[in-house]
């Protein structure tokens, strides 16, 4: 179990499973730069966060609610919580998660979506079978399931990222094709941080071929 000072966000989930440098720049070092992206992202989840709550017929659907886990060591707030009532009169928790973009072959929305509905089944004390992606970019919803291998990716992962933060270190650059749309490039620097010749060299390179 976890204390309260030990909770790291988990939006942290999806920086680590993007670039372990990235979570470490923005968890340990503090560092946050915006981009367009992460601009229309913020202003996705503020707009779903200020809605109010709903209910019809069957379903309640609650807003920005605040999740934890003591056992895991995570803190959050959902995007959307739909309550379904199902046949036994009881109501079926279904989270879904709001993304500026479009679905990923890599696991990072799921996982980050996983881990909230891993919080939810702590303080509910239900099982929660499946969720949903909404992705902006394509106006549609994927719907997710915590299978015993996404579960575990997310315990692993969530692991991973209490094991980087404690260490209190941030690893070293190495570029790759997405550092360019990184909202930190400009404080990483990693094609430069990653060569093995003096940086004063890089710089004196670039300046004369301009």
């Amino acid at each position: 179990m976890y204390s309260e000072e030990d909770l790291l966000p988990i939006s942290a989930l999806q920086h680590l499973l993007f670039c372990e440098r990235q979570c470490a720049l923005i968890h340990i070092e503090q560092v946050w730069i915006e981009n367009i992206f992460t601009a229309q992202g913020r202003v996705m989840h503020e707009r779903v966060h200020g809605e109010a709550a709903e209910s019809r017929k069957d379903i309640r659907v609650e807003f920005g609610m605040p999740v934890r886990s003591l056992r895991l060591g995570l803190i959050g707030k959902t995007d959307v919580i739909e309550f379904h009532r199902m046949p036994d009169k009881k109501w079926q928790p279904f989270p879904v998660e709001y993304k500026r973009g479009k679905n990923k072959i890599q696991n990072c929305d799921k996982v980050q979506l996983c881990a909230q509905a891993l919080c939810l089944e702590e303080t509910l004390r239900v099982v929660i079978p499946t969720g949903a992606i909404f992705y902006g970019k394509e106006r549609r919803r994927t719907d997710v399931e915590f299978d015993a291998a996404l579960r575990a990716e997310t315990e692993k992962t969530i692991q991973k990222l209490h094991a980087l933060i404690n260490t209190g270190q941030t690893p070293k650059a190495v570029y790759k094709p997405e550092c360019d749309s990184c909202s930190l490039i400009s404080y990483c620097l990693p094609q430069v941080m990653q060569r093995s010749e003096p940086v004063e060299e890089y710089f004196k390179e670039n300046i004369t071929a301009l």
